[in-house]
């Protein structure tokens, strides 16, 4: 084990490896999250979770680390910019017939760049130290965005999200849960939000319970991409043409304005996502959705959720015979759930 000089050193170090792996930002925790896995328990009890039986199966995993990976006593914590160059976002929600898909989503899917990248940290740290490690990125029961605030990357918006003042919060976040008890940086940020209830106030479904309690149930980003059945018809129409997530309650949040735009060329849109229309997209059939969608998140829902998701935005879309000839086209759809948000949207043009 590395005395208290050389710990010091290594954390220097992991954070210049870090930024010349491109995280824009690298910080070190312990693992004390208690009062975030009380807030989970809570949220849970309340089956804000929705569908996401998940998020309880796996008891207090996601507040202790070393549950998850033996040994653990320290959480790096990496940020990784996303925002995209020239991507009008607030335009693209008022042209209905345009499909809206969540910023995050339009590149390639953020996993496996950002797990390799961690993944060849965590051997750097472990060549010169030692040590057992293991790397995470939004796929196993890890708090992430309560271990980066501990960690001084920012703190927890009323919206959820992650808040850094000098980057917002387009980004995503990686840990590496390690066995060195490396030195701890202390919280730089406490919460900024002040009086500003914008992100609570603009959801177009009304998710938030409240300050910091969101409902996922009411969600769009939930009804999207976690929900696998129908969505409820009274908020259909509250979800205009976001097909695929949802980015309001960050567009509005003034930290936005210190965003930094990505570097990384895989996060930069693909297959024209960030401008197509709707009728386009609709009119993929499976091979073609799967074709191009290849590395990218969007994958994850399948086609019959990705044709559910357009109908209700082609219901929502104004009545062109265009849009309705589209919708016509999947009348007699194999999936019961894709013929069902088609009816819908036909009967919205009928009014």
């Amino acid at each position: 084990m590395a005395d208290n000089t050389d710990l010091i050193a290594l954390s220097q170090q992991i954070k210049r490896w870090g930024k010349e792996l491109g995280f824009a930002d690298i910080a070190i925790t312990d693992t004390d999250i208690h009062q975030h896995e009380e807030h989970l328990q809570r949220w849970l009890e309340r089956g804000d979770h929705g569908s996401m039986d998940y998020m309880a199966r796996h008891g207090s995993m996601r507040s202790q680390p070393a549950e998850l990976h033996p040994g653990t006593v320290r959480v790096i914590s990496c940020r990784l910019d996303y925002r995209p160059l020239e991507v009008d976002t607030v335009k693209r929600l008022q042209q209905r017939n345009q499909a809206y898909i969540s910023r995050y989503a339009l590149g390639r899917d953020y996993h496996k760049l950002i797990r390799k990248r961690l993944s060849k940290l965590a051997k750097m740290v472990e060549a010169v130290a030692g040590g057992n490690h293991r790397a995470f990125v939004d796929s196993a029961p890890v708090l992430e965005r309560a271990f980066a605030e501990r960690a001084g990357l920012g703190w927890i918006g009323k919206n959820s999200m992650l808040i850094n003042s000098r980057a917002g919060s387009w980004f995503f976040l990686g840990e590496i849960y390690t066995s060195l008890p490396l030195p701890i940086d202390e919280p730089q940020q406490s919460g900024h939000c002040g009086s500003c209830q914008s992100c609570l106030e603009r959801c177009p479904t009304d998710a938030f319970r409240g300050a910091y309690q969101l409902d996922a149930r009411r969600c769009i980003s939930y009804l999207t991409i976690e929900n696998q059945g129908a969505i409820p018809e009274t908020l259909r129409p509250l979800m205009g043409n976001r097909i695929y997530g949802c980015d309001d309650c960050q567009l509005v949040c003034p930290w936005t304005k210190f965003t930094r735009y990505t570097e990384e060329a895989d996060f930069q849109p693909r297959n024209d996502l960030d401008k197509a229309e709707l009728c386009r997209l609709f009119s993929w059939d499976e091979t073609t959705f799967l074709s191009n969608t290849e590395g990218s998140p969007i994958r994850r829902i399948g086609h019959a959720c990705w044709l559910r998701n357009i109908a209700v935005a082609l219901g929502n879309a104004p009545s062109s015979i265009e849009v309705i000839e589209a919708l016509k086209s999947r009348k007699t759809h194999p999936s019961s759930l894709v013929r069902e948000h088609v009816e819908w949207a036909l009967k919205q043009h009928q009014q």
